[in-house]
């Protein structure tokens, strides 16, 4: 009797439960599958009349065209159902067989919501004040969030002391593929643990650029669809091989590297990156990203209650760095401020103690509201640039710098020494161009033109010994290689090659004054500096002259701020111009860049077909092709079976790697080329220059490691450079343990108030002889 009476009541049950399940499995479906629509876009060839013969032959109703160009219609059917889960199979057919449409698709339902009001719900989100508009200016990231911005398809990666992966507001954006411990040699980044929580920076640093929102769970990160990875670096010997390495990490992959770290910011040391640290540099910004270069942002340091000075420190004042300040909410230098002239731009972060911090990811799962520093201010700059590259990923790493000098803005931050350049831009040595507004960065990147090829013009101004007087100025009139291929109109960079010895080293004041007028200090006074080494082949920079006219007279100066009986000598001044041939001041507005203006689509995504005069390349619709790309003109298709029409199209095609722009794809059809190479003009190619023979003679100031490199340090050195460039892990461990000479200085984290003491290998390039070890010390 027992079964009998089981299928009598499954023979109830069933259909019962099937009826209450259906309605909720349908919806179920509905979420994922598309839901079709009783309307069809059409392209046709002939215009208007056309499209009502196809509408009279095939029963639609014909709505009028979609853009004025005449070629889309809009067609509807009434016979067929308002909404169904699958397309109508027999109008597909008989469009498809047609020889007059050269495209069509049957519309289906887009789910979209206004975001007028798209704040996240994530707890904390209320005190991430530096981004709700609980003060004014705040750096104008929910503006962009409105226009769907979010840093969706851009990986960044933090070079630090680790990330916690698992952590619940990190790992639904975290990027294996972004990741690495070049402390162990594994792939696994997870910080080391302690009592102290002492590597907990890399962690906090990673929230905010990519924490996840709307999860109920701490705040939220500035570009919180983006990738994020993390590099343990920090927490063990850091040599020349791992940093250069770490910055090295899968270029093509990885769109922006945050670094918040960098030499002993004690107002004493003098240092900067090594021969493959800078060889990363030089690699990342003309091969990473596919040519378009790698986006390197930095912490421009802590040292302000020392009276540092962050163009003493080589990864700051690098012209392949963005170096970034902080200021507090009320619009305050903070105390811990560095000022310098390499500083490009400013976020937000905290001053004195009562001041509010910024929210971010912990270790062990859990939030802070306490992260400060410089530290804490590169990683905002790394979101609102992700968010600027995913509005456009075709920016170049010098687009990327001119767009943050034109969205900085003076706000209402707080210092004596805020100037007018030469182009009418407010600029401060403590805050750059000012506070970084992520809304107009984005408007920005849109319409921005690709910039013209970097040229680099070279001045020799001294190079025979003279006394350095208490106060000295050396004049020098410069064409800016007017008449030559590196002839620069707008500049961006300017560096400063000196070598110098001098009795107290700190005391010394170095300002540059450009033919406009503005007057940049290279290096103030460093009290605690009591050096007697000065400066050898040291390279200051200055971001103050940017789109400036270099033509006319630059006179730097020297002056002694100390001790009177201070003595020296300058051996040697070059002035390096870096900039364009463009006048960048006149430049006009481009189109926008979009992806609203791609009418067809293949199955993964990237535009087949654009509206108008624009170039598909990737998902996106370009007024022009940028560089590392060439425009051409994509054939007509005619139709056949099972195969639509589709016109003549512009789309944008790559360059050959050695280009920089092009009007074709072979290694000949160069027209200008990425840095170090030279173009010729009658082949059309792009070669590197011959190597330079002999090194710059010796000053009378000693190096801090001078050494001759026998062949067995000759060779690992080589090998080193072949452990950059293919990634072993092995060679570079077998390397790290011993086999390069050792010039040991301390490193730290830019977080703040803790620093924590690293050693790093600094070898100059001047330093590498073949022949006996010897080593001069200082």
């Amino acid at each position: 009797m027992r079964p009998v009476w089981t299928a009598l009541w499954l023979c109830v049950a069933l259909p019962l439960g099937l009826d209450l399940v259906g309605p909720l499995a349908v919806g179920w479906a509905s979420a994922r599958a598309p839901i079709y629509v009783s309307s069809w876009a059409v392209r046709v060839s002939q215009g208007y009349r056309e499209a009502e013969r196809l509408a009279r032959k095939f029963g639609f109703v014909n709505l009028g065209q979609i853009f004025p160009d005449g070629q889309y219609f809009h067609l509807r059917h009434r016979g067929v159902v308002q909404q169904s889960l699958s397309p109508h199979w027999g109008h597909r057919l008989r469009l498809k067989k047609d020889p007059k449409v050269r495209w069509f698709e049957q519309q289906t339902l887009r789910r979209r919501v206004k975001r007028s009001l798209a704040v996240p719900t994530d707890p904390w989100f209320s005190k991430q004040w530096y981004m709700n508009n609980e003060v004014w200016p705040d750096l104008n990231i929910l503006e962009v969030w409105r226009q769907g911005l979010s840093g969706q398809g851009i990986v960044v990666s933090i070079l630090d002391d680790g990330i916690e992966k698992d952590h619940p507001d990190l790992w639904a954006n975290y990027d294996p593929l972004a990741s690495y411990d070049f402390n162990d040699y594994d792939p696994d980044p997870q910080p080391r643990y302690s009592a102290s929580d002492e590597n907990r920076h890399g962690t906090r640093c990673a929230g905010e650029v990519a924490a996840v929102a709307n999860n109920r769970f701490c705040g939220t990160g500035v570009a919180y669809n983006a990738r994020i990875g993390g590099v343990r670096m920090l927490d063990g010997t850091i040599t020349d091989i791992i940093e250069a390495q770490s910055l090295s990490l899968q270029p093509q992959h990885i769109h922006i590297y945050s670094a918040s770290w960098g030499p002993e910011d004690d107002g004493r040391t003098v240092d900067g990156p090594g021969i493959l640290t800078r060889e990363a540099f030089q690699r990342g910004v003309t091969k990473g990203r596919g040519g378009l270069g790698t986006l390197f942002i930095w912490a421009s340091g802590n040292g302000g209650l020392h009276y540092d000075d962050c163009n003493c420190d080589g990864y700051t004042n690098s012209i392949h760095t963005l170096s970034v300040g902080s200021t507090t909410r009320q619009g305050h230098v903070p105390w811990y401020s560095e000022a310098c002239a390499s500083t490009l731009t400013t976020t937000y972060s905290s001053g004195i103690v009562t001041d509010p911090q910024i929210v971010t990811t912990d270790l062990h799962h859990q939030c802070t509201d306490k992260h400060t520093g410089t530290s804490a201010s590169a990683p905002l700059a790394a979101g609102m640039i992700a968010l600027a590259l995913e509005a456009n990923p075709f920016l170049t790493w010098r687009d990327m710098q001119h767009l943050v000098v034109r969205a900085s803005r003076q706000a209402q931050l707080q210092a004596e020494d805020w100037r007018t350049n030469g182009v009418g831009r407010q600029v401060s040595h403590h805050y750059g161009y000012g506070l970084l507004d992520a809304g107009l960065l984005v408007d920005l990147a849109r319409t921005w033109l690709p910039t013209q090829p970097q040229k680099k013009c070279a001045v020799r101004v001294l190079h025979t010994p003279t006394p350095i007087l208490p106060s000295m100025r050396v004049r020098k009139k410069v064409s800016a290689c007017a008449g030559r291929a590196n002839y620069i109109r707008s500049l961006e960079h300017v560096q400063v090659q000196l070598s110098l010895s001098y009795s107290r080293r700190g005391d010394l004041e170095i300002s540059l004054t450009s033919p406009m007028g503005t007057r940049s200090t290279l290096v103030a006074i460093r009290p605690l500096d009591i050096s007697g080494q000065g400066y050898n082949n040291w390279i200051f920079m200055s971001t103050h002259f940017w789109d400036e006219d270099p033509r006319g007279l630059w006179i730097l100066g020297l002056e002694n701020k100390g001790y009177y009986f201070n003595t020296g000598t300058l051996f040697r001044y070059t002035l390096l111009l870096y900039g364009t041939a463009e006048d960048m001041t006149a430049r006009p507005t481009g189109l926008q860049v979009t992806s609203s203006a791609c009418v067809q689509r293949d199955t993964e995504g990237p535009c087949q077909e654009c509206n108008g005069p624009a170039h598909a390349v990737g998902r996106l619709c370009l007024p022009r092709c940028p560089p590392r790309y060439f425009n051409r003109t994509r054939q007509a298709v005619t139709a056949g079976p099972g195969r639509p029409a589709t016109p003549a199209l512009p789309v944008c095609s790559s360059c050959h790697f050695s280009c920089y722009t092009c009007r074709g794809s072979s290694p000949l059809d160069c027209t200008a080329c990425p840095p170090a190479y030279t173009l010729d003009e009658r082949l059309g190619s792009c070669s590197r220059p011959a190597p330079r023979t002999g090194r710059p003679q010796p000053t009378a100031t000693a190096h801090p490691c001078r050494q001759r490199l026998g062949p067995a340090q000759a060779m690992a050195l080589v090998l080193a450079l072949l452990a950059v460039a293919f990634g072993s892990p092995l060679l570079c461990s077998v390397l790290s343990a011993g086999c390069l000479p050792p010039c040991v200085s301390p490193s730290s984290t830019r977080g703040h108030p803790s620093h924590h003491p690293r050693t790093i290998c600094r070898l100059q390039p001047e330093d590498i002889q073949l022949g006996e070890p010897t080593c001069a010390l200082a």
